[in-house]
């Protein structure tokens, strides 16, 4: 007798409902943004302000202190330059930050598990203190408490010959003048070619420590090589640029390049307060690896630096590893907080200075926003790799 197969209406068929109410979903979604959109648009042009892109071609009306990466003219630089200095020094202070974080995190996390009981409790006060007090009374703190009123007035710069001069305003340092750009390649290749063998090294010499047990001094060449690679480069491209010394005129110090006090603050700010939450999560990956690694380690006769840099630090660092990933992030969103130290970062010139004189604002949030979507998409998804290197492979 045959089988008979009952159909199941469209309407009930759970793949065709599923399709319909996402499309559903998406297309209300899709109606509302675009009501805000068009709303937003039609309020604007009626006070006279017409959404677009083409005030980026203008030139900003306003100067701009701090930018180490390219030439601002006021007058001359457009509203494009005060985008791209934005997002520089943003990038430049959250590099910064993260780079000081790791380093300062991972201290403090090994030492609040030393068997020095006051090293361990000074470890442990860090944390508490500068985790439980808000970033942004931090920032201010180090830069109105501390910075400013410590650091000396121009004329009684603290100096270092003549070279580098630090007082209220920021450290004064020479800056280099290109004098041949044939020259100044062959340095940057020079320098990339030791990045690229210093790695190619790195692996080699983790392969022949597994074959033969003897490890090899890479830190001792890489950092050999990373001094004497570039100064070599230098004279055989002919020493291609020269230094403007900083100088002391009639007020303030002209010449060479300067990094503002601000920088400092948000960069101390931003490192102590992201290397507590990094040293917790360093804290909790080393304790997430099983004692008897350690009883191990030990039977063979590694002492206790060896033990953690050769067992527990690379086991616990599947561990440490996603929720640094998370700090980092962090990180890069709270270097916004700068406003309240007028560090001229992308909030403050673009979402800030350049919204009050062109009042863009639809434009200029819109961007702003992309720019730390994309800073941390991309953050994340190198991080994510990385992390996806390190995990455990079962097989």
């Amino acid at each position: 007798m045959a089988e008979h197969h009952t159909k199941i209406p469209w309407h009930r068929n759970p793949k065709v409902r599923s399709i319909f109410f996402q499309v559903a979903l998406l297309a209300a979604t899709v109606w509302v943004a675009a009501t805000i959109l068009g709303n937003t648009v039609e309020n604007l042009e009626e006070r006279g302000i017409r959404t677009g892109l083409g005030f980026m071609g203008g030139a900003a009306p306003f100067n701009v202190g701090f930018s180490p990466f390219i030439e601002y003219k006021l007058g001359e630089s457009t509203y494009t330059d005060v985008f791209i200095i934005g997002v520089l020094n943003t990038m430049l202070v959250s590099v910064l930050g993260i780079v000081a974080a790791t380093v300062l995190g991972f201290f403090i996390g090994v030492l609040r598990l030393s068997p020095n009981w006051l090293m361990a409790k000074i470890a442990s006060a860090y944390i508490e203190i500068f985790r439980n007090v808000p970033l942004l009374l931090q920032i201010m703190f180090w830069n109105f408490a501390v910075f400013l009123p410590i650091l000396p007035a121009p004329r009684q710069s603290w100096g270092l010959g003549a070279t580098a001069f630090l007082n209220n305003r920021g450290l004064y340092l020479p800056s280099p003048i290109v004098e041949s750009a044939a020259g100044v390649w062959l340095m940057v290749a020079a320098i990339a070619a030791t990045i690229v063998g210093i790695i190619i090294l790195r692996r080699w010499a983790h392969r022949r420590q597994n074959r033969t047990g003897q490890p090899f001094p890479v830190l001792r060449v890489a950092l050999a090589a990373v001094v004497v690679v570039p100064v070599l480069a230098y004279f055989a491209g002919g020493q291609p640029f020269t230094l403007d010394f900083p100088f002391l005129d009639t007020f303030n110090f002209e010449g060479g390049m300067r990094i503002p006090t601000p920088l400092f603050a948000l960069w101390f700010a931003l490192t102590t307060y992201t290397a507590s939450f990094i040293a917790e999560a360093v804290r909790g990956g080393i304790l997430s690896v099983s004692h008897g690694q350690t009883e191990a380690a030990y039977a063979l006769g590694l002492n206790r630096k060896r033990t953690l840099d050769l067992v527990i630090i690379p086991q616990a660092m599947r561990v440490i590893i996603p929720p640094t990933i998370s700090q980092y992030l962090n990180l890069t969103k709270n270097s916004s907080l700068a406003v309240a130290i007028a560090y001229e970062e992308l909030v403050n010139l673009w979402a800030g200075i350049a919204l009050n004189q062109t009042g863009q604002a639809l434009i200029i949030i819109a961007m702003t926003i992309a720019v730390y979507e994309t800073l941390s998409l991309g953050t994340s998804a190198f991080l994510n790799w990385y992390n996806a290197r390190r995990q455990l492979v079962e097989r």
